[in-house]
């Protein structure tokens, strides 16, 4: 365990995006590092398996990623660099509506913009500020009263028609709770511009090939992995000056035992985590035959209907309600990927947002949804696979109930994660802290919860104030 032991040592328990960030992080400041994950295999939400052909791989939780091509951390990483390639479809996102129409997210704004008629110069308008900062740190005060006006009952009035204000409702939707909220505007502000930015895209191959690139840099800073070790307790790890925890507070409870004071066991048992996803991975015969054939120009399809129906759906998950037509985000992988299909044979996957902890298999609400604007769609499916929210858990411990975002993302929990502290990734226990999505900016993957762990840790135990550089060595001349 920590406390002054295993001088110049760090221990990171879990391996998903931020784990493996944190790692990175600790590795290029010096550090050795210990990596203890309980599967056989490392990435959290991360991995790519085949579950129904050997040559046909699905990636099992985040497969599509906006702040991989955005954030701080992964700008400086350098994936493309690693040989990670980050593939865009025409589209990043569309949004089917009753009657055979769609509203459409493509990369390029303008076109966006001329497919919403009257409400273009209204989504070029709260897009294009956005678009102009993209390069920095996403900063939604720069939309001012505009963001607010998202998170109330005014979002109904903000657009003159239903495509606009569906294509927008779909991406608040990302946040997993009720809607309109002031979280869920953030979200669809941060989300929405960057579809037409630096885009929707996903990592040829699977998203495995993000955490081996991560996993290698690792590796080739002296970094160990212990797979197949789940951790219950802190003293099962060696000594070390720095623990890097990345579990939900739950994990976090479970882990330190009765070790952390009573005040802050009581802060973090008041945290609170959101609805469930519930996913069905497809092996289809061929592309999803949508009634608006522009839905199939993009990678991500959001379906809910209007965005009324949106609100409602989601605001009634977030109380516990099943409404047996849940919002879904459906993912055609090789529509960015041909690589990905074969012949007659294709994967495709799609999640429910469902109340928590639920264990209702989501195979036939997800069916109906596909079918109601892509009918014929059920003739194609040649095999699936249900993982109910519950399941999700047993999977990754860190989905509690479900909720791969670990944690609500409420006002008072996008500000306060898990607790509200000047540093939230520090523990009261000496040299351990919390470095998972449950710690600001929160869910996504972008490395920055690991990475700002990281670099509390190196200044705080390390004396280390400097971040260390994390771009890839030049090739030799």
């Amino acid at each position: 365990m920590s406390g002054g032991a295993g001088d110049g040592t760090a221990v990171v328990v879990g391996t998903g995006p931020n784990g493996l960030a944190a790692a990175v992080t600790l590795a290029r400041a010096g550090v050795k590092v210990e990596l203890y994950e309980a599967h056989g295999t490392i990435g959290g939400g991360l991995r790519t398996q085949s579950l129904f052909d050997a040559d046909i791989e699905h990636d099992i939780c985040a497969a599509v990623h906006p702040m991989a091509a955005a954030s701080p951390f992964f700008r400086e990483f350098g994936l493309a660099a690693r040989g990670v390639e980050l593939l865009h479809a025409e589209a990043s996102y569309a949004h089917p509506l009753d009657g055979a129409r769609s509203a459409v997210a493509y990369r390029d704004l303008e076109r966006t913009c001329a497919g919403l008629g009257v409400d273009g110069p209204r989504w070029r308008a709260l897009m294009g500020p956005l678009l102009e900062r993209s390069d920095a740190v996403v900063d939604l005060v720069l939309s001012g009263p505009r963001a607010l006006a998202h998170g109330t009952p005014a979002a109904t009035r903000q657009f003159a028609a239903e495509p606009a204000r569906a294509l927008l409702a779909g991406v608040a939707a990302h946040a997993v709770g009720r809607l309109p909220s002031p979280a869920g505007a953030g979200v669809a502000l941060l989300l929405g511009h960057l579809a037409h930015g630096s885009g929707w895209p996903l990592a040829r191959g699977g998203s495995a090939r993000i955490a081996d690139a991560l996993a290698a840099d690792i590796t080739a800073h002296g970094g160990v992995f212990h797979t197949g070790r789940r951790i219950e307790d802190l003293r099962e790890l060696p000594p070390a000056r720095a623990v890097l925890l990345d579990v939900a507070p739950k994990g976090l409870l479970r882990i330190t035992g009765g070790r952390l004071p009573d005040r802050y066991r009581r802060r973090l048992g008041r945290f609170r985590y959101g609805p469930a996803a519930a996913k069905v991975d497809f092996l289809v015969s061929g592309p999803v035959p949508w009634a608006d054939p522009e839905t199939g120009r993009a990678l991500t399809v959001h379906l809910g209907g209007t965005q009324a129906e949106v609100y409602r759906q989601e605001t009634l998950t977030a109380r516990g309600v099943a409404t047996g037509e849940p919002f879904v985000l459906l993912v055609d992988p090789a529509v960015a990927d041909p690589g990905r299909a074969r012949p007659g044979r294709r994967p495709l996957w799609a999640y429910a947002h469902v109340p928590h902890g639920s264990t209702v298999d989501p195979y036939e609400p997800i069916r109906r949804r596909i079918e109601r604007y892509a009918p014929g769609f059920t003739d194609t499916v040649l095999a699936h696979r249900s993982v109910t929210g519950a399941a999700y858990e047993e999977y990754n411990p860190n989905y509690v109930g479900g909720d791969i975002g670990a944690g609500a993302m409420t006002l008072v929990q996008s500000l306060a994660r898990p607790t509200a502290q000047a540093d939230p990734y520090r523990t009261p226990l000496p040299g351990v802290y919390l470095c998972s999505a449950s710690t600001p900016p929160g869910p996504g993957v972008h490395g920055m919860c690991g990475y700002l762990a990281a670099r509390s840790a190196l200044r705080r135990e390390f004396g280390v104030r400097q971040a260390p550089a994390l771009a890839p060595a030049p090739a030799p001349a």
